[in-house]
C-alpha cells in the first residue's frame, strides 16, 4: 500500500470530521490537496469562479447543517479572496476551516512572488490560524483546528506551503477522537436563583431574543406565559421566534417594526435571550437587564447589565421556568401587543395602495408575492442592504424556512454564494437568493457556478439600478446621493446566455407568473424585477443623531414600507387578548 502523502492525511482528517466538501479556486500552492480530493470519493471539491464565494458558500452549508464546512485558496492574492466570506462566517459563528495554501517553505521571509502573511492576515476572522511548517505537525494541527471551529464555533484557518502538501505523512502519527458537536451549557444554580428573584419581584417582564434562540422555540414560549411577557427580537432571531407566537411584539432595529421597541423600554426587566444585538441606541438604560448566552464575550458588551448569565438558552429556560412564580396580570403583555397590531395596522397601508398597478414595481409586493410562493421548506439567502428590509418585513417563518444573510458582518454580495452553499446540501431543497443589483453584479460570475453544477437556485433580483440603502443613509445625513446609481444590462438576457433560465419582469400583472414559472423550472434560474427605486418614504422629522452607520437611536419606523403577513400575524395575537 502505498505511503500517504500530507495532502492525503489533510483530506482523510476532513473526512473524518463530517466535511462533505470544499469550495474554492484551483492553483499550484492548493494542487497536491485538490488531487487528493480528486482521488478521494468521500468528498467533493467545489469550483468556484472567486475565492470570496468559496468562504461564503462554506459559512452558509455550516449553517443550514450546523456541521463544519470547508474552503481553500491558493497562495496569495487566491486565500487572500477568503477573508471577507471568511468575516461573514465567523461573526454568523459557523464552523468553517479555511486551507489557506502558502508559497514554498523555503522562500517565506524573502519577498517571493505571491507572498503575503496568513497568519497575520487572518488573525481576525478566526478562533484559531495556524501554519504547517513541518509534516510532524499534522495530524495534530488540523484536529486542533477543526476543533476551535467546531467547539468555539467559527473559522479556523490553516496554513501550508505547497511543497509541505506534497512531502510524505508522519508514520504513526497519533489521531485521537475529534469532536463534531458542541454541548449545551448550563448555569449553575446560584445564578438560576437570582434571576428566579429577579423575575419574580418584577411586574412587567419583556424577552428580547436573538439566534442564541434556535431550537428553544417552545422554552420561550412556555416561559413567556408563565411571567406574562411580551417577546420581540432581532433580525437573526426571526426566522426561530416569530412564527407560533402569541407574544409577538416585533423586531427592534434600523429594520425593525411592531411595538418591540416600546415592550423593551416599559417593562421593569428585560431579558436579553441569545442575542449579540449591535445597536445599543435601541436598548434602555433606565430599567434592570438580564442577558443569556452560551458565548461568555457577548456579556454586557452591549448594555449595562444587572445579571449576566453564562448558559444556552434552552437549558437556562428549561431550569428557570418551573422555579419562577407564575404571573396572572396580562395588563402589560395585553398592552403591548395592541401596540404592536395597532403600529401594524398603521403602516401597512403603504404597502396595500394601488400596489398592482404600479410601476416601477413595489419591491414590497414582489417580498409579498414571493413569500406566498415560496415552499414552506426554503431556504431564503438576502443580500445586505434593502432586500434585508423586505426580508424582515415580509418573509413568514414557520419554523422550517432558513433565512441566511451577512447580519453580523454586513457585507454586499453575500446572497448569491451562499445560496450556492444552502444548495449543495439538499438539490431537493428550495433555494431562493434575494439579491439586489448592487450585490448581485459584485460576484455576478459565480452565477455560472449555478450553471456548471446546475444548481437549482432561484436568483430574485430586485433591480432598482441604485444602491438604495446607501442612498437613505445619505439622505438621513443630509448629503445628496451620489456615486449610487447602476447602468443594468437585461440580467435576464444574460442569464440566459450563460445557459439558464432568465425572465424579465417589468409589470405587477407579470410578477406571479413569472415567479412560478421560474420555482418550476429544475434548474438554476434568474427573475430580473425592475423595481421602484423610490420605494421608501422617511418621516417628515428626523435628526442627524438618528443614524449612525446602520443604527437608529430612535424608535420611529423610518422605512415606511408595509409589514405583509405579520400584521395578519398581530390580528390573530390581538384576537386572544381578553376583554374587560
Amino acid at each position: 500500500m502505498a505511503k500517504q502523502n500530507l495532502s492525503e492525511q489533510f483530506v482523510d482528517i476532513l473526512v473524518r470530521a463530517g466535511v462533505k466538501r470544499m469550495y474554492g479556486v484551483v492553483g499550484d500552492s492548493l494542487n497536491p490537496v485538490v488531487d487528493a480530493i480528486r482521488r478521494n470519493a468521500a468528498i467533493d471539491w467545489i469550483q468556484v469562479r472567486h475565492e470570496e464565494t468559496a468562504a461564503f458558500a462554506a459559512g452558509a452549508e455550516a449553517q443550514i447543517t450546523g456541521s463544519l464546512a470547508a474552503c481553500a485558496g491558493s497562495c496569495g492574492p487566491g486565500n487572500l479572496h477568503l477573508i471577507n466570506g471568511l468575516y461573514d462566517a465567523h461573526r454568523s459563528m459557523a464552523p468553517v476551516l479555511a486551507l489557506a495554501s502558502h508559497i514554498p517553505s523555503s522562500e517565506i521571509g524573502l519577498g517571493y512572488f505571491q507572498e503575503t502573511h496568513p497568519e497575520l492576515l487572518f488573525q481576525e476572522c478566526s478562533h484559531y490560524n495556524e501554519m504547517i511548517s513541518n509534516p510532524q505537525q499534522m495530524p495534530r494541527l488540523l484536529q486542533t483546528a477543526i476543533q476551535h471551529a467546531i467547539g468555539r464555533g467559527g473559522v479556523s484557518v490553516v496554513s501550508m506551503p505547497g511543497d509541505i502538501a506534497s512531502q510524505p505523512a508522519p508514520e504513526k502519527s497519533v489521531e485521537h477522537a475529534l469532536v463534531t458537536s458542541r454541548p449545551t451549557v448550563r448555569p449553575g444554580d446560584a445564578e438560576i436563583e437570582k434571576l428566579c428573584r429577579m423575575v419574580d419581584e418584577a411586574k412587567r417582564v419583556t424577552l428580547f431574543c436573538g439566534s442564541g434562540t434556535a431550537g428553544a422555540h417552545a422554552e420561550v414560549m412556555e416561559f413567556a406565559e408563565r411571567v406574562k411577557a411580551p417577546v420581540g427580537h432581532a433580525l437573526r432571531g426571526k426566522e426561530w421566534i416569530q412564527y407560533d407566537n402569541p407574544y409577538d411584539v416585533g423586531m427592534s432595529g434600523l429594520l425593525g417594526y411592531g411595538a418591540a421597541y416600546e415592550a423593551t423600554h416599559e417593562c421593569d426587566l428585560l431579558i436579553l435571550l441569545g442575542t449579540d444585538f449591535p445597536y445599543n441606541a435601541f436598548l434602555p438604560t433606565d430599567v434592570k437587564i438580564v442577558q443569556v448566552d452560551v458565548r461568555p464575550e457577548h456579556l454586557g458588551r452591549r448594555s449595562k447589565l444587572d445579571l449576566a448569565i453564562w448558559g444556552d438558552v434552552r437549558e437556562t429556560l428549561r431550569c428557570l421556568t418551573p422555579r419562577v412564580r407564575a404571573k396572572t396580570d396580562r395588563k402589560f403583555l395585553d398592552r403591548m401587543l395592541k401596540k404592536h397590531a395597532d403600529a401594524l395596522e398603521g403602516v401597512v397601508k403603504a404597502y396595500t395602495r394601488k400596489v398592482e398597478k404600479h410601476v416601477p414595481i413595489h419591491p414590497e409586493y414582489v417580498a409579498a408575492v414571493l413569500d406566498e410562493l415560496a415552499d414552506d421548506d426554503t431556504v431564503f439567502t438576502v443580500d445586505t442592504g434593502m432586500c434585508n428590509v423586505w426580508a424582515a418585513r415580509y418573509l413568514t417563518p414557520n419554523g422550517k424556512r432558513r433565512v441566511i444573510g451577512s447580519f453580523s458582518h454586513g457585507s454586499m454580495a453575500n446572497a448569491l454564494p451562499q445560496a450556492i452553499g444552502a444548495q449543495f446540501v439538499d438539490r431537493n431543497r428550495q433555494v431562493v437568493s434575494m439579491s439586489g443589483d448592487g450585490g448581485f453584479t459584485m460576484l455576478m460570475g459565480d452565477f455560472l457556478t449555478l450553471v456548471q453544477y446546475d444548481l437549482p437556485v432561484k436568483v430574485v433580483l430586485f433591480n432598482n439600478s441604485a444602491l438604495s440603502m446607501v442612498e437613505l443613509e445619505m439622505l438621513v445625513a443630509g448629503l445628496p446621493s451620489f456615486g449610487t446609481t447602476n447602468k443594468n444590462p437585461d440580467f435576464a438576457a444574460v442569464a440566459r446566455a450563460a445557459g439558464a433560465y432568465g425572465v424579465r419582469v417589468e409589470k405587477p400583472k407579470q410578477l406571479e407568473g413569472a415567479l412560478k414559472d421560474a420555482f418550476k423550472h429544475k434548474g438554476p434560474a434568474l427573475v430580473d424585477i425592475v423595481t421602484d427605486p423610490n420605494a421608501l418614504s422617511i418621516p417628515p422629522k428626523i435628526s442627524a443623531e438618528m443614524v449612525t452607520g446602520f443604527a437608529l437611536s430612535a424608535s420611529k419606523i423610518v422605512l415606511d414600507g408595509g409589514v405583509g403577513r405579520m400584521v395578519q400575524m398581530a390580528r390573530s395575537n390581538l384576537r386572544n387578548v381578553p376583554r374587560p
